[in-house]
């Protein structure tokens, strides 16, 4: 997909894996769409990325983006608040709490009609701080979901804290050194929270220190205190009292130089999958030892250590390539705030979307949904299809709805009446379809009216004088001036129907140059008045007149009559479009919308079963007769 196509970018969440990517495509390419995101998100955002281009072990040469590119970006994203509808070139959109992290939005767009309904990464368990991702009240044409849990169902959120403390407990109370690898924002602020809880309930554990070890979390914090109002119930009220997030057992950890390890103690550190960082270097550390503990909170990617480490392997490689046994109890706790397949599935019924689009997944955890879906779907005998696309695959989905267009500005001042003709410019703006009269389309329809003058030069060697005349037969009254443009040199200028101009310059004595206000109308005129000008070389009535009548015959007359024939086509082609013509019988039948006249050109009369295409097409023809045959038909002798 070409960037510059993209009107719009969402961001549902300040995660790396969903934002690291905005400052490379805002700068480093054709990008020139409007960015949103909720204000956590934007307040975040920055320190997160800051703090990743920091921390990665990348040379310069091979960043994608520096430091000033994200902070580029950082100034032209907007931020949104939940339930706000914004619209961008007809594309609206309106944000709702996703649960997950602080600031997490999923977001709800409608395009010509269609309301996609796009999740992101959501849950919907309300936990110590966040509260449950809201389902939107509308209706849902397509829902995008995350799949990452596939059909796993998560344990009660009580019983994995239980859980979860008690494993602590377990750990620090046997003389080890608990090792928790997490992610400096998101799911360690509720970790937090529950560690400090249960230290205040339990003094024994006064002497042993919980750590954390992100100085990117410490700036962040005031990103939580802030918007305190955007978490649930519980938190408020206990801000009301006392902060929750100035932890009183919980110390900040700025680095590894600080840290003396020394004993039994609790340490948070990232990154959440042990891939580098202080989290790894604690975890080779302190893995050789069965009394220290290894506790995994979160979801963990393929192929990386955390994830190869919940198969309790002999041992695994370091860093510098060394193998260092495993011999750290290692547990599964998961706090991952991603909804499982309960919560998904109930999700998606209470949607109750016609298409669903599985998506943020494993290959094979997507499938599983996906058959667990449609078998249950299949049951209910409900039409309900489900897609599982790879990166970057394309999902096409046809919709049909009725189009309607509503008549705004002067046309909509008088309620029209039944089989009323209604005259006026259709506009297509955003999806949307108006019809309003020519003169409100500056100020509704956001149009600027211009005038295109057509000009078209055309040979002609006779007088002004035939010209006139022959424009005369054809047209009635034509007007006569002087040439009055200071750039143009001295001539005639003819005038017909007051919209179309034929000037003759006697500076170019052998053409005429036709000018007119381009219009349906006008251009529809302007050639009936080229093709009278054309045919003024070989038209009989170009011949000077005699001045006695007379009525002699000469045995060129037939010659005349086929030439008078072709005359008659010609003007009644350039008045009414293509005719059929009967060569023999001297007769052209004329089509108007679905009517049709026969035209007698020996006689000159019409006839049809339209009366008033028969008097448009007489009026015509009276005309012509005066070109074709402008000499009087009683002759003297």
């Amino acid at each position: 997909m070409d960037p510059a196509s993209i009107d719009v970018l969402l961001v549902t969440h300040f995660h790396v894996d969903h934002a690291a990517s905005v400052p490379y495509l805002m700068e480093k390419t054709t990008f020139k769409g409007r960015v949103f995101m909720t204000h956590p998100t934007k307040a975040i955002y920055k320190w997160l990325l800051s703090d990743y281009l920091r921390v990665s072990n990348i040379g310069d040469e091979d960043q994608l983006y520096t430091e000033e590119d994200m902070l580029n970006s950082f100034h032209r994203i907007e931020a949104i608040d939940y339930h706000q509808q914004v619209e961008v070139e007809g594309i609206k959109f309106t944000g709702y709490n996703a649960g997950h992290v602080l600031g997490a939005a999923m977001f709800l767009i409608e395009i010509a009609g269609v309301k996609v309904l796009y999740t992101g990464d959501y849950s919907r368990e309300e936990d110590r701080h966040l509260m449950a991702a809201e389902k939107p009240d509308e209706t849902v044409d397509v829902l995008i979901t995350e799949s990452t849990y596939g059909v796993q169902s998560h344990e009660p959120r009580m019983a994995k804290e239980t859980r979860f403390t008690s494993l602590i407990h377990n750990i620090v109370g046997r003389g080890g050194r608990c090792l928790m690898p997490v992610f400096a924002l998101g799911r360690a602020q509720e970790l937090l929270l529950i560690l400090d809880e249960y230290w205040e309930a339990h003094p024994e554990l006064d002497s042993i220190p919980i750590y954390y070890a992100s100085s990117l979390a410490k700036r962040c914090m005031a990103v939580y205190q802030t918007y305190i109002n955007m978490m649930n119930a519980r938190i408020r009220k206990q801000f009301a009292i006392s902060n929750p997030f100035v932890f009183k057992h919980i110390s900040n950890l700025k680095n590894v130089e600080q840290f003396e390890d020394s004993g039994p103690c609790v340490m948070m550190a990232s990154p959440g999958m042990l891939q580098n960082g202080l989290s790894r270097e604690l975890f080779e550390r302190w893995a050789p030892d069965k009394k220290n503990g290894l506790v995994i909170t979160g979801y963990c990617v393929e192929n990386t250590l955390a994830r190869q480490a919940m198969n309790e392997p002999l041992d695994f490689q370091a860093m510098d390539g060394r193998k260092i046994p495993l011999k750290m109890s290692v547990d599964y706790i998961s706090f991952s705030a991603h909804v499982d397949f309960t919560q998904n599935s109930k999700f998606i019924d209470d949607v109750k979307a016609p298409h669903v689009i599985l998506v943020h997944g494993e290959a094979n955890a997507m499938y599983r949904l996906k058959s667990a879906l449609q078998s249950k779907y299949s049951e209910r005998e409900e039409n309900v299809t489900i897609y599982t696309p790879k990166n970057c695959d394309t999902v096409k989905l046809h919709f049909r709805g009725e189009k309607m267009a509503k008549t705004i500005g002067r046309l909509a001042e008088k309620y029209p009446t039944e089989n009323q003709s209604l005259n006026g410019v259709l506009v297509v703006k955003d999806f949307q379809l108006n019809i309003m009269s020519p003169e409100d389309l500056n100020e509704l329809g956001g149009l600027i009216t211009t005038v295109v003058t057509q000009r078209q030069v055309v040979p002609f060697n006779a007088g002004v004088g035939l010209l006139k005349w022959h424009l005369e037969m054809m047209f009635g009254d034509v007007t006569e001036n002087e040439i009055m443009e200071e750039k143009e040199s001295k001539g005639t200028v003819l005038r017909v129907f007051n919209t179309i101009d034929i000037k003759k310059s006697l500076s170019k004595p052998n053409q005429v140059t036709l000018e007119w206000i381009g219009n349906a109308m006008n251009d529809m005129v302007a050639d009936s008045v080229m093709a009278v000008i054309l045919s003024i070389d070989s038209s009989p009535a170009s011949v000077k007149a005699s001045s006695q009548p007379c009525s002699h015959h000469t045995p060129n007359d037939a010659v005349t009559l086929d030439k008078e024939f072709l005359d008659v086509v010609s003007f009644l082609e350039a008045q009414f479009g293509e005719v059929e013509m009967d060569e023999e019988d001297k007769t052209i039948k004329v089509n108007v919308d679905g009517s049709e006249a026969m035209v007698d050109t020996i006689k000159f009369t019409v006839k049809s079963e339209d009366e008033a295409l028969q008097r448009r097409v007489a009026d015509v023809l009276s005309r012509v007769k005066m070109v074709v045959r402008p000499i009087s038909e009683t002759c003297c002798l």
